[in-house]
């Protein structure tokens, strides 16, 4: 791994940003489109595939800015500490939005659903059945990256990588399991306004997990290939920080939509 000795370094102007952001709008469209018309795996895979092509693009500069050419200092580390910070608060933001809108419509339900939460005619998910597997898959998930971690303290490379993919295939049964449920449900996204906020805040938590997987599975090539250290591991930390997150918000999710909102 190289060193380099000044405190800052100035990346160079990377397309990949802007280009994620234009595909992850893409992406949005064409799910609306999606909304109005019929879910589909295929229309699901393009919405990954567009999202996933130029984020490997950018880790691979990443890798490359930070491990062959050292131009990651620890006041950059520190930066991206404080960045993913940001960027999970803005995560959270984003989907107390979306409870914010289930919570209204639950509490204080209108004449035009009948006055009733769920509305007349949704017959709901049993909470103790996949939700509560998932909820289980999730959890476990945590534990699992977190003995990742400190095996990887301890210098533990190889039985951390192993539990790094362990977490990572957990995180592909639960994405299965969600896909599962979605295609038994008697109710889909347009019935009603609990459907709609049912399946945006599961499916949006879904495509979350999706993306934590991916960030866990760059850091088992990265680890597979003794590109980090004790004290150059910026991107594993980030990675169980947003994996954390993602279980924290299916707790929540669990608790007030499976099971509070049954």
């Amino acid at each position: 791994m190289t060193k380099i000795s000044q405190s800052l370094y100035i990346l160079s102007i990377s397309p990949w940003p802007i280009i994620l952001s234009m595909s992850i709008l893409s992406s949005a469209i064409t799910f609306i489109s999606m909304i109005h018309s019929k879910l589909n795996i295929y229309m699901f895979i393009l919405i990954i595939l567009m999202i996933l092509m130029p984020s490997l693009l950018w880790w691979r500069d990443e890798i490359r800015e930070s491990t062959y050419q050292g131009n990651h200092s620890n006041n950059m580390m520190n930066l991206l500490k404080k960045s993913m910070i940001m960027f999970i608060t803005s995560e959270i933001m984003f989907f107390l939005s979306f409870f914010w809108a289930y919570f209204h419509c639950e509490i204080s339900p209108n004449i035009e659903i009948g006055n009733s939460w769920p509305p007349i005619g949704i017959k709901t998910f049993n909470p103790f059945s996949i939700p509560l597997l998932n909820s289980i898959i999730l959890l476990s998930s945590g534990s699992t990256v977190t003995l990742a971690h400190h095996l990887f303290l301890n210098k533990n490379i190889s039985k951390s990588f192993y539990m790094i993919n362990f977490t990572i295939l957990l995180g592909m049964v639960f994405s299965m399991f969600q896909w599962i449920e979605y295609n038994n449900s008697s109710f889909n996204i347009s019935d009603s306004i609990y459907s709609s906020t049912f399946f945006i805040t599961t499916g949006f938590h879904g495509i979350h997990v999706i993306i934590g997987s991916m960030m866990l599975m760059s850091n088992s090539i990265r680890l597979y290939n003794f590109h980090m250290s004790k004290n150059h591991a910026i991107n594993l930390d980030l990675a169980i920080w947003y994996w954390h997150f993602v279980d924290v918000v299916w707790l929540f999710l669990f608790i007030s939509i499976y099971w509070y909102g049954k």
